[in-house]
């Protein structure tokens, strides 16, 4: 905590309820009569381990303007997951662009058998057992949690 002119000024800022990710940091270039303009596009997956969950993404000058947008873009996406004793109902797939994921429900103890994006995704969701496949060639690590988010958004409870 500063003191200015009688005035104090606290430096902490509040912890947010969510945890937060992120998954990928990429350079976009776009070309203009001068040469090159280099932005950063941020891919963010947010959630509260307590069903909740969202995936952000957007583009700024330099990284952290970008992960602070692709933050807030997450927290307007939030979806809630059904989950039943750990795991989801039953089992789903999801599909977003090229890339297909399936969702299967685990029994306890089984723990997260799930690879890349989809294991950070139904992580920060609250899932504490689940197995799950990527399906197809796809290594895009957006699209493969946008295909987790679709498949949880098919969850019936």
């Amino acid at each position: 905590m500063f003191k200015k002119s009688g005035r104090k000024f606290h430096t902490k800022r509040e912890k947010s309820e969510f945890d937060q990710k992120t998954l990928d940091i990429r350079r976009v270039t776009r070309v203009v009569a001068g040469g090159k303009r280099f932005r950063f596009r941020a891919t963010v997956v947010l959630g509260d381990h307590k069903s909740r969950v969202g995936v952000g993404v957007d583009k700024g000058a330099d990284t952290s303007g970008a992960i602070e947008k692709a933050v807030r873009a997450a927290k307007k996406n939030l979806i809630t997951v059904p989950i039943k004793n750990g795991t989801i109902p039953h089992e789903v797939i999801g599909k977003f662009s090229s890339a297909k994921v399936i969702l299967k429900p685990a029994g306890e103890g089984r723990g997260l058998v799930a690879g890349g994006p989809v294991r950070v995704v139904v992580g920060l969701a609250g899932i504490t057992n689940i197995t799950s496949k990527i399906l197809g060639t796809t290594t895009n690590k957006l699209n493969n949690a946008k295909a987790t988010i679709e498949a949880l958004k098919k969850l019936k409870s």
